[in-house]
């Protein structure tokens, strides 16, 4: 008798209808990329170098740029000084500090002014058409057609190595991708029924780009914008490398390895710590990218939300099964 009643609850209890409202996309995409490892150990990988390059000057008690020329090439380990110091006499620990800050903010400005100069390319190529998609995407192929490289160099060489042109000019020559991106997702988006009856009820198109249409490309550009970052860090560590980018008193991590390859029998480390530093942190922001590409997939749901919106919808829409 009693398993009869147990029985009975159970059906009971399936039968109840779900109250709960099914959860969003930004909410289902967080609940994946938490449960993906790898972007998971990037995420914090990331940070850890972002807090430390903060943090520097707590966390060392030298200057970056003094020069000590009694105390050249120490091996790490040596007391005082963790990983040693370079041909100058400058600690090595400190210089990768304080290099961080540099390339961490060289990558994330340029993903920044590469993403807002390719959307509003993009957006305005891909909704108006016409002479205007025309005038927009000749002007991307004769950019994609302009060695990079080349460029970079031909700028800094005339206007200088300084930070902020180095930024532009990275900047400048990157936001190809993004514009060909937003284009194409606004050509499908612009027929959209919803579109329409904002035209319809007056909505102007500055309106419809950026309250409509922008929002619902944001997925594709937050996963290009952080694959940006890797390849902004890697593109400033090449021009430093080949004496182009940042100039002392300022330090890099290119400009770290420039000036280790003249002393790469007395000590190679000073050449492989500022590498390692480049390669770990492009990985974790590579992986971050891959993370928030897979979360942001509608292929790739989880089954338990896709059985709780069935269940939902069976229950409460208005259209019946």
């Amino acid at each position: 008798m009693s398993e009869n009643l147990d029985q009975q609850e159970k059906v009971a209890a399936d039968n109840q209808p779900d109250l709960r409202k099914p959860p969003g996309p930004w909410k289902i995409a967080a609940r994946k990329f938490l449960r993906n490892p790898y972007a998971m150990i990037s995420v914090f990988v990331l940070l850890f170098f972002v807090i430390v390059s903060f943090f520097a000057p707590y966390l060392t008690p030298y200057d970056p740029a003094k020069i000590d020329l009694m105390f050249p090439n120490l091996p790490a380990g040596t007391d005082g000084h963790l990983l040693g110091t370079d041909e100058l006499g400058r600690d090595v620990f400190t210089r990768l500090l304080y290099s961080a800050r540099i390339s961490l903010l060289i990558g994330f400005s340029v993903a920044v002014a590469s993403v807002i100069i390719g959307s509003i390319i993009g957006a305005l190529s891909g909704y108006f058409g016409g002479w205007v998609d025309t005038v927009f995407m000749r002007i991307v192929d004769v950019m994609n057609s302009v060695p990079t490289l080349f460029l970079n160099i031909l700028v800094l060489a005339i206007f200088g190595s300084d930070m902020k042109y180095m930024i532009m000019i990275l900047a400048f020559t990157s936001w190809m991708s993004i514009a060909r991106l937003v284009r194409g997702n606004f050509l499908q988006l612009r027929e959209m029924q919803y579109v329409e009856a904002a035209r319809a009820i007056g909505v102007s198109n500055t309106g419809i780009i950026f309250r409509h249409l922008l929002r619902n490309s944001t997925f594709p550009i937050i996963v290009n914008a952080t694959l940006m970052v890797g390849s902004a860090i890697l593109s400033e560590s090449a021009l430093s490398y080949l004496g182009l980018g940042i100039q002392p008193p300022a330090t890099s991590w290119g400009l770290m390895l420039s000036n280790a390859q003249e002393f790469m029998l007395v000590d190679k480390m000073q050449a492989v710590y500022p590498g390692l530093c480049i390669l770990i942190v492009v990985l974790a922001v590579n992986f971050i990218g891959d993370g928030i590409r897979d979360a942001l997939d509608p292929r790739q749901n989880l089954n338990k939300s896709r059985r709780r919106l069935a269940k939902w919808r069976r229950n409460f829409s208005k259209s019946g099964n």
